[in-house]
């Protein structure tokens, strides 16, 4: 499991290389959802998500040889964004592997900082290829299955605690858990008392079937959320919900997108489907918790067209 130390230690280290992101009680959703409601806006971070900081802690636990021989990571979208641009900024060579359905904005990003991409037909290949690349001499940046990654996701619960009144609840997304993993660790230590719920959205629900079956299992994706479509939780991730996390959430990709024009208008901030989810979720957790309720909300992300955001609109009718 990882300890409050780790985490305050990987704080430590990305110091200087990712942005303290505001942490802000909203008016406007907090009358959308009849409680106190304060945001996380990690979608300020550098390259638009959370992403930055574990990737940024594990470029910086690189050995010599390992820096000189390269990294790679599977992504399907904001990982590969923050590897690539976070190993540009160090002098570290990455390669990200992505599946075709990955944003076509994602993929243009990861190549305009340098790295190289290698494209498959679905998150199960890309995950195969990179195991190949691992064992061909670069170094894995997993995006969740690793504790230094974790940690340095969960420096964003550090800033949390720190900079947030009271708080109940506390909603996060959920792809491969490596989010909620630190994120959890972080507050549950500092804030024994303050209940953290997961959530995903119907089609990528790795970490609800993980809990289902007692342990990590393979899912098929159908979510339109390709950003939360992880083929499965690990052991370390399941490890950390399981003993930390009050529940996990699953929700529509309807109400996910539904969620983020809820964002836009009522918070003015433009975040991804995989951070709109937070919104549904949020109402569930207020139906459970009754009155007396102060939520948080960890805005994971931005990184979305708005092209993408009109085209879903029309499907689900929500214009």
């Amino acid at each position: 499991m990882i300890g409050i130390s780790d985490i305050e230690a990987a704080a430590q280290q990305i110091a200087g290389h990712v942005v303290r992101t505001p942490t802000v009680a909203s008016p406007g959703l907090s009358e959308l959802l009849g409680a106190p409601v304060t945001t996380k806006l990690e979608l300020l971070q550098r390259t638009g998500s959370f992403k930055a900081r574990g990737a940024t802690a594990k470029l910086l636990s690189l050995s010599g040889a390992e820096r000189a021989a390269g990294v790679v990571a599977v992504s399907g979208g904001n990982h590969g964004i923050a590897l690539a641009v976070m190993a540009a900024a160090l002098h570290v060579k990455a390669t990200v592997v992505m599946p075709r359905t990955a944003p076509a904005r994602s993929i243009a990003l990861v190549e305009a900082a340098g790295a190289s991409v290698r494209l498959t037909d679905g998150m199960a290949s890309a995950f195969e290829l990179v195991t190949v690349l691992r064992d061909e001499g670069l170094t894995l940046v997993h995006p969740f299955d690793d504790p230094v990654v974790i940690a340095g996701q969960g420096t964003l619960g550090l800033e949390f605690d720190e900079d947030a009144d009271d708080l109940t609840d506390v909603v996060v997304s959920i792809g491969g858990g490596g989010l909620i993993a630190g994120v959890a660790a972080a507050l549950r230590a500092r804030r024994p008392d303050v209940r953290v719920w997961g959530v995903e959205t119907e089609g990528a629900q790795a970490m609800s079937e993980a809990l289902a079956a007692g342990g990590p299992v393979p899912v098929p994706g159908s979510s339109i959320v390709t950003t939360l479509s992880a083929p499965s939780v690990s052991r370390l991730t399941y490890d950390h919900t399981a003993a930390l996390v009050r529940d996990v959430l699953v929700v529509p990709d309807r109400e996910a997108v539904r969620g983020s024009l809820e964002f836009a208008e009522h918070a003015k901030v433009w975040t991804e489907p995989a951070a709109g989810c937070l919104l549904p979720a949020a109402r569930q957790v207020l139906e459970r918790v009754g009155d007396g309720a102060r939520i948080g909300l960890v805005v994971c992300g931005g990184n979305v067209t708005h092209r993408e955001i009109a085209e879903w609109t029309e499907r689900f009718g929500l214009g």
